[in-house]
């Protein structure tokens, strides 16, 4: 079984460019870590569907190949970095683990 780390940020200033800086900051410091099996970061579609969820500005995907790995991801220094960098931007974060099949 592996472990899904869902991650969507709604933004201060949620621009497309503010967006974007958030996407390639993602990929800069997240997207290598060890133990994913899985990552994608971007940003809200466009859509008209009644049932799609629209209060993030940008989405982060991840899956690890188990719960230690995504743990140690947790308290990683590029996750740190991440965040400093970051976070003063963020209006709130919403995280959805859970455990996945691939």
């Amino acid at each position: 079984m592996h472990f899904g780390h869902m991650v969507y940020f709604k933004l201060k200033d949620n621009s497309d460019e503010s967006a974007e800086q958030l996407v390639n900051s993602c990929q800069e410091f997240l997207a290598s870590h060890e133990g994913i099996v899985y990552f994608s970061a971007g940003t809200l579609a466009e859509t008209d569907r009644s049932v799609n969820v629209r209060d993030f500005d940008v989405a982060l995907h991840l899956v690890f190949e188990n719960r230690l790995a995504h743990d140690e991801y947790q308290v990683s220094e590029r996750h740190e970095q991440f965040i400093a960098a970051n976070q003063q931007n963020w209006d709130h974060v919403r995280v959805f683990d859970a455990n996945v099949k691939c």
